[in-house]
């Protein structure tokens, strides 16, 4: 069957197989992959290709301040290339949720988390570049009056991740963001940046997410095909990343949120320029 389209606000039908499900809480793991390096987790990074256009719709986040992080610590941080082990040894420093340690197993972990959170920041889900983040569990809707809904369960299928984000320190992940940011500079002038600071990516994505509305009430679908969308037309012009994190639910969505907001003001972005919805 044809799997999930990450980037449109359609949600897997129940007769879809999971394998084929794409719905991955990449809001809320790329927002923690700011925070933490949390989208360090269990992906290998995708080959090196032209950054998606930004969605018309989105608005530009205000200019990130000069340097996000504040002044870095004296680290010696290894060539972009050789830096998985070291980045696995600090990121360790500030969460040993058994969440974010089972992320922090794989290659490219600099590279990974650069196209990630930029993929974020323009619009589109970085669901391709995080396939191991897939629910294991079926995503599943329910009846209410003749229409079908999101089934409420099919939130519980982020529950950990969301707990792995709430983990994370956040002074101590904008402390590292800070000493890690040379090597991402590099990971980003390799996707077409050179001479670019990703202080600005990082604020746009944060933006982005923490801009996604909080649904408490039921979600009514509709079916098209072999998958369900969203039946408000305000929640299908999302962009793909936000749709994500509202895939998550209101509770674990609204924890990544929040620990993204707290990691903004480490990071020394004003705290009047980050929505809360």
């Amino acid at each position: 069957m044809r799997p999930l389209d990450t980037d449109a606000a359609a949600v897997a039908a129940p007769t879809e197989r999971a394998t084929d499900v794409r719905i991955i809480t990449v809001v809320l793991i790329v927002a923690a992959a700011v925070a933490a390096y949390i989208v360090f987790l269990q992906v290998r990074p995708a080959p090196v290709a032209s950054p998606t256009a930004r969605a018309p719709a989105q608005a530009a986040a205000p200019k990130a301040p000069a340097e996000l992080g504040g002044k870095p610590e004296p680290l010696d941080v290894p060539p972009l290339d050789q830096s998985d082990a070291f980045v696995r040894s600090v990121v360790e420093g500030i969460s040993r949720h058994p969440t974010v340690l089972a992320w922090l197993t794989t290659h490219n972990l600099i590279r990974t988390f650069t196209v990630s959170v930029l993929s974020i920041a323009d619009g589109p889900s970085p669901a391709q570049h995080l396939p191991s983040l897939r629910p294991k569990e079926h995503f599943t809707v329910t009846q209410r009056n003749g229409d079908e809904h999101v089934d409420p369960r099919s939130y519980e299928r982020y529950r950990a991740v969301a707990d792995g984000v709430a983990s994370i320190d956040v002074q101590g992940a904008a402390r590292l963001y800070a000493a890690l940011k040379p090597r991402v500079n590099e990971a980003y002038a390799d996707l077409g940046y050179p001479g670019q600071s990703f202080d600005d990516v990082v604020q746009r994505a944060i933006v982005v997410l923490l801009d996604t509305p909080t649904i408490e009430t039921p979600i009514r679908l509709r079916r098209k095909g072999v998958v369900y969308r969203y039946d408000d037309a305000r929640l299908e012009e999302l962009t793909g990343a936000q749709k994500q994190l509202l895939r998550m639910g209101p509770r674990n969505g609204l924890i990544v949120k929040q620990t993204l907001r707290s990691l903004g003001i480490a990071l020394g972005i004003n705290p009047q320029t980050l929505p809360m919805r």
